[in-house]
């Protein structure tokens, strides 16, 4: 709701201070004071609790769910290494033997 307030010159100058040191707006500061001197009364109301909807992945018996992370890292892992250039040693290089 949009209203006008007058407030006094001091308490102002204390509600902007409290603003800087908090960092939020003048509006925010003005409503958390407000509603600290109310107590209880002026506590915003919490909507409901937002409802759980359970699905079923899928997933084969014997898979470990808490790993799934390290799994993926391990993945990810091979497939680096996978597609790294295979290795191969430089060709050797020959004795020329001098004929004395």
């Amino acid at each position: 709701m949009r209203t006008t307030l007058t407030i006094d010159d001091d308490l102002a100058g204390i509600l902007r201070k409290r603003a800087r040191e908090l960092g939020v707006p003048f509006k925010e500061v003005v409503n958390r004071t407000i509603r600290a001197g109310l107590g209880e009364a002026a506590r915003p109301k919490r909507g409901p609790a937002p409802k759980t909807v359970p699905h079923s992945f899928g997933f084969a018996p014997g898979i470990d769910l808490d790993k799934l992370n390290q799994l993926a890292d391990e993945l990810e892992a091979e497939a680096v290494v996978q597609s790294w250039p295979k290795r191969r040693d430089p060709p050797r290089r020959q004795r020329s033997r001098s004929r004395a």
